[in-house]
């Protein structure tokens, strides 16, 4: 058995030491090692574009690549779609991996998977929809992509971008996905589409190959583990993973108001060298386990200094136990804390008691209930929601509170509220 092994380490000896770059690259690397640069050509065709980059070793989620040599590719033709974003930047570096899968949809449209992105953070596919005969604007109904399948691999749809055409015939997009397993071969896209004749959606599919060792290598993969207390419980930042494309915290939440407010995430903010970096979105979801989230930030600064967390505002709550006297409409505020309450309008329906009141736009009332002669009756529902622009100009969550009561209340009372509350706590994550 040692033999064995033995020799087959002598053999993969000899054909590791057999392995050279490919003519056509090493010609352009010497080429390039021996003239100037030259100024960049302007971009004519639409076709893949071959750079020589040589990869040597790429990391995805902690999996080690087999090192081989491989071209960039840069896709012409979603400048438009990607100007000023980073993955434009990306695209002009040849970051991209050719795939150029073509097949016809149920209503003759042609889909065309141009190119993909790949690393630890998403999957990006770059797509063509074609129809001489005319397309939406937003081709919902012709094409809608749900997820990608393969080796242990099922990874659903994030968000997408699209830019159609003047003449309506052509429609070019962007679709990024939770990241594939590194481990896979071939890859595919599950969509929907509608049936012609009677506006029903099929699901259909598009296998396509996909290379791992052209995917892009990770920057910073580390763990934070630290807690913030915030009035309702406690955020835990439990990762940070920088890529080309973007940087993801994760974390756990245990708040027990957090879906109070509206996108209570994106008062977290992630400094890189003491500014600001982008925030690209947020998620959340409710397994066994508890409340998982990401927030997605841009990229980070190739040269890093520093890196802190800053919990700058997040759901809050505020106790009030108030009484506001609703014998007259008021042309002025009350005031919740440092939030404001209008109360615009009282009347009797056949329903009951309504009341129309504007709030600050991240404000959620809690306990709320309307009092007459001693008696009190509990909210029942809340109809109508809407932003107002109030007479100041301010603009303003406006929504009516309804009572199952005829009688008419002689004052409003509200036992706390739900809020964005500015919280200001950093942390400071390591930069090695």
């Amino acid at each position: 058995m040692n033999n064995n092994i033995e020799q087959r380490l002598a053999d993969e000896k000899t054909r590791m030491e057999s392995i050279t770059a490919p003519e056509e690259l090493e010609m352009r690397l010497r080429n390039a090692l021996n003239s100037a640069p030259a100024k960049r050509s302007k971009k004519i065709a639409p076709i893949w574009k071959i750079a020589a980059v040589v990869l040597l070793v790429t990391v995805i989620s902690g999996q080690n690549y087999n090192a081989f040599a491989y071209y960039g590719k840069q896709l012409f033709g979603f400048d438009e779609l990607l100007q000023g974003t980073t993955l434009q930047q990306l695209n002009n570096k040849g970051m991209g991996q050719n795939v150029n899968k073509k097949i016809t949809l149920l209503d003759g449209t042609d889909l065309t998977i141009n190119g993909i992105m790949a690393d630890a953070n998403q999957f990006i596919m770059y797509y063509t929809l074609a129809n001489p005969n005319g397309l939406d604007d937003m081709s919902v109904d012709t094409f809608r992509p749900s997820q990608i399948s393969g080796f242990l691999t099922d990874s659903n749809v994030v968000s997408g971008t699209s830019l159609i055409n003047e003449d309506h015939t052509e429609i070019k997009g962007t679709m990024s996905f939770d990241s594939v397993n590194p481990f896979s071969k071939k890859l595919t896209l599950h969509f929907w589409q509608q049936l012609e004749e009677n506006g029903q959606m099929s699901e259909g599919t598009v296998t396509f190959p996909y290379n791992p060792n052209e995917a892009m290598q990770t920057q910073i993969k580390q763990s934070i583990n630290k807690k913030i207390k915030v009035d309702k419980g406690t955020i835990t930042f439990k990762s940070i993973t920088a890529t080309p494309t973007m940087t993801v915290i994760r974390g756990k939440l245990n708040v027990d108001n957090f879906d109070r407010v509206n996108l209570g995430l994106h008062g977290i903010q992630l400094l890189a060298n003491g500014a600001q970096v982008e925030i690209l979105g947020s998620g959340n979801q409710t397994s066994v386990g508890g409340r998982t989230f990401d927030i997605r930030f841009d990229t980070l600064p190739k040269d890093l200094h520093s890196l802190q967390l800053v919990v700058k505002e997040f759901a809050g709550y505020q106790k009030l136990e108030e009484k506001y006297p609703m014998s007259f409409i008021s042309n002025k505020p009350f005031t919740l804390g440092d939030k404001e309450l209008w109360i615009k309008e009282v009347s009797k329906t056949s329903q009951g008691i309504e009341v129309t009141i504007a709030t600050d736009d991240d404000v959620m009332l809690d306990g709320v209930s309307i009092e007459a002669k001693g008696v009190s009756t509990p909210l029942k529902t809340t109809i109508n929601q809407k932003e107002v622009k109030q007479a100041d100009g301010k603009l303003m969550k406006e929504r009516t509170l309804l009572f199952a009561t005829q009688t008419k209340p002689e004052s409003l009372l509200i036992e706390g509220m739900h809020y964005m509350k500015e919280y200001n706590k950093m942390i400071e994550i390591p930069v090695n």
